[in-house]
């Protein structure tokens, strides 16, 4: 058999979960092969360099346990027994289902649940307009960016900043809360041209030596959730050391004079006492981002992942308003473009279907939704019906347990669309085998950068792979709604007339464009007219509990957690699971250079990089509870617990323990994965995932 040949340089967008959506080139060998994948050289924030592990994506695409054919259970649920089936049967099944439910339950007792899987406008978001056109529960997205966007948001009113290109004209950037070597690898390369053409300085911030941390010129490891202490001792240092500028401070900032007062005992010894970071370390960052006018604060989501995660962004980002960096090319603040882009995407997800009074259900609480929770449920029927696109949640959500006790329900009809048999699919009672995004066409956009990138199909799909797009349409037909505008239109359509609404170019001139760079002016980026909120001030004081907020909770749900005992000032608030007697450690669950959430984990060269999964832990640590590098341990806390293998090493702050990676629960030696170890509970004001705020006991497992 001839091996296949280059046929054409195809174009498209990394389609994951991760802020830079790079612009890439492709190999297409013929109709159903690529070869090797490239960054796109023209694309300015690109500018050539993707992950490793996007760059072997023909690993994944034509991977031999790829799903090819709709199945269906034939034995009991998680037995593993299927049954194939054309799609028509496939389909009739759901629809009969759904059906049901809804006679017997009412509509809402249909769960429509996705996520990020693909980030494409047209594949992930379709999903709403059946459940709008058919009245399915709502889901609040909560997993994700409600802790960072509520904290960024609180101080500038918008969810935009500084061109992220401008770290490569920076004096010193800081990366703050996210592993950019692995999770970001295009904020590496912006910061290092910063180093090499400006000797710029990189300053790392993390909660353990990471690859980022390990290239930086500064690295400081802090305990996690007190990212808010470190930054108040940072601006203590400003305003007593005569660096804050009080120029900027009196135009473009609320009350910058009670700062300073809040801010007197905020002193650089008190947070060494709560960081684990030596007063030294936080002088001498103080210092540098005093002194340095050029300082870019690049912030992440990993230091949000904390029940004060809203708190600690708001902390951080409130450093270059005392300092006035956002007058400076090169200087300001960023964490997301995500209030930039403005893209109409009213037909998409059929918003005119839409009704205020269905209930909305948290995607984090899929745990104790499925098992009956009536705070949960928020007072609608159980749920006895889903359609899964897009995410994994056997896997990925809090509260593996009640995850997998609720699937496991014997009344419970669940439809999973997936391009492998993750852990989600097994519980499944219908399996539908899924297009990858280079088999069809779609359109994406970055909150890491500021291009809109298309990504048209490029190649056929394996065997009897469907789009999310083709499942949708085909389920309304089923189910009485395909009659509904919108269900009769394809991909192209649907982008070009969201482009229209848009007032953007449409899906033939991106062909040839291959992407729009909408990338503000740098007035606006730089809020050189004042900030987002009506009197154009940076807020210090942020209105947390009645103010906007970009992913605020519906009405029927009310703000979440304990939104009352918010800090007024940027503080140290200590709503964290702090470790206690029974708990001595605290687990931080951060993402693998090999994975993306739980996506690349069936990829065997990342399989092999990643090895299998581990707890990293202090020698002194591991030492006092006699556990050996490679030694089976257990961890655990009221939630559960399992076994991975320690890895002792002198990275992390004593009492504080890193597991990398969401590796597949049949990776783990009890098929449990780490998420039976994180909480479903929500943090204050607008909920979200405190995916890093874990305590935890850790000891030698029992012998087998």
């Amino acid at each position: 058999m001839n091996k296949p040949v280059l046929l054409r340089t195809g174009h498209s967008a990394c389609p994951h979960d991760c802020p830079s959506t790079c612009a890439l080139d492709i190999e297409v060998l013929d109709t159903g092969h690529i070869g090797r994948v490239r960054g796109a050289k023209e694309n300015s924030y690109t500018a050539g360099v993707i992950c490793a592990k996007v760059a072997r994506y023909a690993e994944r695409i034509h991977h031999p346990e790829r799903l090819l054919k709709p199945v269906i259970r034939g034995g009991a649920k998680g037995e593993g027994v299927w049954k194939e089936a054309s799609w028509d049967a496939a389909l009739d099944l759901i629809a009969e289902r759904f059906l049901k439910a809804e006679a017997e339950y009412g509509s809402e007792s249909v769960w429509p649940y996705y996520y990020a899987g693909t980030m494409g406008l047209v594949q992930r978001d379709s999903i709403h307009r059946l459940r709008h056109a058919k009245k399915y529960s709502n889901q609040f997205d909560s997993i994700c960016t409600n802790l960072a966007w509520t904290g960024f948001f609180a101080g500038t009113g918008k969810l935009g900043g500084v061109d992220p290109r401008e770290m490569a004209k920076s004096d010193c950037v800081v990366i703050w809360g996210t592993n950019a070597a692995a999770t970001q690898v295009n904020v590496m390369t912006h910061a290092v041209r910063a180093r090499k053409e400006r000797g710029a300085k990189i300053v790392a911030i993390d909660i353990y030596e990471t690859a980022t941390v390990r290239q930086a010129d500064l690295g400081l490891v802090l305990k996690p959730g007190t990212d808010g202490a470190f930054a108040c001792a940072v601006m203590h240092v400003l305003f007593r050391d005569g660096l804050a500028d009080w120029d900027y401070l009196n135009t473009y900032t609320d009350d910058p004079k009670g700062l300073e007062q809040h801010l007197k005992d905020r002193t650089p010894e008190w947070a060494a006492a709560i960081t684990g970071l030596t007063i030294t370390e936080i002088e001498e960052f103080a210092r540098l981002v005093g002194t340095t006018k050029r300082t870019f604060f690049r912030l992440g989501y990993g230091f949000a992942r904390q029940r004060n995660g809203a708190v600690n962004m708001h902390a951080a980002l409130s450093i270059p308003a005392v300092t006035g960096a956002w007058k400076y090319e090169g200087g300001g603040g960023f964490h997301s473009n995500s209030g930039i882009f403005r893209m109409d995407k009213r037909e998409i997800e059929g918003r005119a279907f839409a009704d205020p009074s269905v209930r909305h259900i948290d995607q984090c609480k899929i745990g104790p939704a499925l098992t009956g929770d009536p705070a949960a449920l928020y007072g609608g029927p159980p749920v006895m019906a889903m359609l899964v696109q897009n995410t994994n949640p056997a896997n990925v959500a809090p509260e593996q347990r009640l995850v997998k006790q609720g699937m496991l329900r014997d009344d419970l009809f669940m439809a999973v669309h997936e391009q492998f048999m993750t852990d989600t699919a097994k519980l499944a009672d219908v399996v539908l085998p899924a297009t990858m995004f280079m088999e069809h066409d779609d359109i994406y956009r970055g909150g890491g950068q500021q291009h809109i990138v298309l990504g048209p199909k490029l190649i056929d799909g394996p065997g009897e792979t469907r789009p999310n797009l083709f499942v949708v349409n085909e389920l309304a037909k089923r189910l009485g709604v395909g009659d509904f505008p919108g269900f009769d239109l394809d991909a192209k359509t649907l982008i070009d007339n969201m482009m229209a609404a848009s007032n953007l170019p449409g899906f033939d001139v991106l062909k040839e464009t291959r992407w729009l760079d909408i990338q503000p002016d740098f007035e606006t980026a730089h809020y050189e007219k004042g900030f987002s909120w009506p009197d154009g001030k940076f807020r210090f004081k942020p209105d947390w509990t009645n103010g906007p907020s970009p992913n605020r909770p519906p009405q029927s749900m009310g703000l979440q957690g304990p939104f009352e005992a918010l800090p007024q000032w940027p503080d140290y608030w200590q709503a964290i699971e702090v470790a206690d007697e029974k708990h001595p450690f605290r687990l931080a669950t951060s993402p693998a250079h090999n994975f993306l959430n739980s996506t690349f984990a069936e990829t065997p060269t990342s399989v092999a990089k990643e090895r299998r999964p581990e707890l990293l832990i202090h020698p002194e640590d591991a030492a006092e509870l006699g556990i050996e590098d490679g030694a089976r341990v257990e961890i655990g806390n009221d939630r559960g617990e399992v076994v991975v293998h320690a890895r002792v090493q002198a990275v992390t702050k004593r009492g504080v323990v890193i597991s990398e990676g969401i590796f597949a629960n049949s990776a783990f030696e009890r098929g449990e994965g780490i998420n039976v170890l994180t909480g479903a509970d929500s943090p204050a004001p607008n909920g979200g995932a405190a995916f890093h705020d874990n305590k935890v006991w850790v000891r030698l497992a029992p012998a087998f």
